[in-house]
């Protein structure tokens, strides 16, 4: 058996953070794991900048409610899952993806959750688990389940370089000249055609 595990953000729908930056005009907000390897300081960078300006949770689901999938994302996910299971393994959080996950035709996703106060304040988050993509493409290889990988930020590298096929996909230049040993593509047409390859070979 085959599976195509997916990162989300960068990969299929614009990055959350990104989009909400720019609703709130705070720049400092653009910051993502393609910038910060460390989740949990960039984590507790946003978390901090929520509470100063006393954001709550709602104000960053109406943003997600006018987000959309990135051109093509939703007609390449139909057909990977045309040719075989996709699990989208993301570090976003639960409470964030309903709209995103319902455009994109409701795929899988294996993402994190937050602490929310009784007044709707982020008070903090909880991962799955410690490198928890990477134990993720462990867990389905453990069961004998060939992987399929791609992402485009520091997050996303362990499970890339755990599964039987990796790449990164539309990565920025910074990852990219630090990790110039990983294939990096650009469009759904060829990172299909690197699953099908994939899916092809038996490997």
């Amino acid at each position: 058996m085959h599976l195509v595990c997916l990162d989300l953000e960068g990969v299929l729908v614009p990055e959350v953070w990104i989009a909400f930056a720019k609703a709130t005009k705070i720049p400092e907000l653009q910051r993502t794991t393609k910038d910060e390897p460390d989740y949990d300081k960039l984590m507790r960078f946003r978390l901090d900048i929520l509470a100063k300006n006393n954001f709550k949770l709602a104000d960053i689901q109406q943003v997600i409610s006018k987000m959309n999938p990135l051109p093509g994302a939703l007609e390449f996910s139909r057909a990977v899952r045309e040719r075989t299971q996709l699990i989208i393994l993301s570090g976003i959080f639960e409470e964030f993806t309903e709209p995103l996950m319902a455009k994109l035709g409701w795929p899988t996703i294996f993402c994190n959750s937050l602490e929310i106060g009784p007044d709707g304040t982020i008070t903090g988050y909880q991962l799955r688990q410690k490198n928890d993509k990477k134990r993720a493409v462990q867990a389905f290889q453990s069961l004998n389940i060939k992987v399929f990988a791609a992402g485009d930020s520091f997050n996303d590298l362990e499970m890339i370089d755990t599964a039987d096929a990796g790449y990164l996909f539309r990565a920025p230049a910074n990852i990219r000249k630090r990790y110039p040993e990983i294939p990096c593509l650009n469009t759904y047409d060829g990172l299909l055609t690197e699953i099908d390859s994939f899916l092809e070979s038996g490997a």
